[in-house]
């Protein structure tokens, strides 16, 4: 958390906001496209990764998401921190640990709703009164992978030699209303769908690239659970 506002922009003016990542891609995603997004409005975004393991005497291991009760506690540590505006999560839905609030038995008739629903829970669970306005729980529906969907033809071209499987990511696509309902099976989840395709796919070294081709504007566009969280960035 040393990285330092643009240039040209004073300490007193920029409000810093830290989100809360589970591995290396959400990192450089928030740094290389949140980041200068957001610094035009006078914020600059930290992201912190998920510690998975703490060892005695070597450094902290990065990257997936521990158990609940840590989470919450590096969560609130975070809150803690008077100098940032507000605390914001970037986590995906699929895969999250049954044990976070309301994902066990999400309520809703669709995937939005019952996302919803666990988001709410999380901020009940976390912030409740004492950081009402501060945390802002954001979980990707379904995961990373399902915002690259925003655009198959980004994927192709972004992946080495993949050009010959542009109609398999376009007929993925067109199987549902938006990238964000590529759905919450084992072998439906975005990332298994994609590797159904390219078996080389590799999120770490491939993820956020394409995420870069396809850039925010078309990721807002056909992601609206990404978008209204992203709007609710700007608006701090």
């Amino acid at each position: 958390m040393g990285e330092k506002p643009a240039r040209g922009e004073t300490i007193a003016s920029v409000k810093k906001i830290l989100i809360y990542v589970e591995g290396q891609t959400e990192e450089r995603f928030v740094k290389q496209l949140l980041q200068p997004h957001l610094s035009t409005r006078g914020i600059f975004s930290i992201p912190v990764l998920a510690t998975t393991k703490v060892v005695k005497a070597g450094p902290n291991f990065k990257g997936g998401l521990p158990a609940y009760p840590k989470v919450r506690e590096e969560i609130q540590r975070l809150l803690r921190d008077s100098s940032a505006v507000a605390v914001t999560t970037m986590l995906d839905y699929y895969g999250l640990p049954q044990t976070f609030p309301g994902r066990n038995s999400p309520q809703g008739t669709n995937s939005y709703q019952k996302i919803s629903f666990v988001q709410q829970e999380i901020l009940q669970d976390i912030g409740g009164s004492n950081w009402r306005g501060k945390f802002i729980p954001f979980l990707i529906l379904h995961e990373f992978e399902g915002l690259l969907f925003s655009s198959p033809d980004d994927i192709a071209q972004t992946l080495p030699n993949s050009e010959n499987f542009l109609t398999n990511f376009r007929q993925i696509r067109a199987s549902f209303n938006s990238p964000e309902e590529i759905n919450d099976t084992p072998n439906g989840a975005p990332s298994r769908r994609i590797k159904s395709v390219y078996p080389q796919y590799r999120k770490p070294l491939h993820g956020t690239a394409i995420a870069s081709r396809i850039g925010l504007d078309k990721i807002r566009t056909s992601c609206s659970h990404f978008s209204d969280w992203l709007q609710k960035l700007e608006g701090l």
